[in-house]
């Protein structure tokens, strides 16, 4: 079913990647569960989804903090990586994100702005066979502050060419949510497929 958007006229869809485009979420939690019981780290699912749209770094860096744990950061996100990169096979798409992608491609300009890295996101939508749909890709690392900052959100704007108050966020998270609502856009929330 084709999710229900804002009033309005938009000149750019803004998507989240994981749990937005790809249902990738319950995938990378199965990963990440994984990959932090290698060094002794617990993280409940609960968590995992409340912090949907955080940076992999900022999470491990907390999860060292809260478990009294010093876990190396880099290591662990690609390890973290890998194993998701393993479970690309399994990946599908959000149904009614997809539909809209298909109506409105070509016609519109899109960008993915992720709190994942480049090559996860790239991995992900190469394995949907999307990646060439989106003329802009905003990933970790490329802006100075992540979700629920606006920072991701505006540089996407800022290099698709269109005022903020033209673009339509998809997102699934309430980080997500949150910086479209800071960067002064429309945005449709993504429900949750499978938990």
């Amino acid at each position: 079913m084709i999710l229900s958007l804002p009033p309005g006229e938009f000149d750019a869809y803004l998507f989240d990647c994981d749990g937005t485009i790809a249902d990738s979420m319950p995938l990378r939690f199965l990963a990440w569960q994984q990959a932090l019981s290698e060094w002794g780290c617990e993280l409940s699912e609960e968590l995992f989804y409340a912090w949907g749209g955080r940076t992999v770094v900022d999470i491990i860096t907390d999860l060292n903090a809260r478990q009294g744990l010093a876990m190396p950061v880099l290591a662990v996100a690609r390890r973290g990586e890998e194993l998701c990169q393993e479970m690309l096979p399994k990946l599908t798409a959000v149904p009614g994100v997809l539909e809209h992608i298909e109506a409105e491609y070509g016609r519109i300009p899109f960008a993915v702005v992720s709190g994942s890295s480049r090559e996860s996101v790239t991995a992900s939508l190469t394995a949907l066979a999307l990646l060439d749909k989106f003329e802009v890709m905003v990933c970790a690392g490329e802006y100075p502050r992540p979700k629920p900052a606006p920072d991701p959100f505006l540089l996407a704007a800022q290099q698709l060419g269109v005022d903020p108050k033209h673009c339509l966020v998809f997102e699934d998270a309430d980080n997500g949510i949150q910086a479209a609502q800071a960067a002064g856009m429309a945005w449709v929330r993504v429900p949750t497929l499978s938990r």
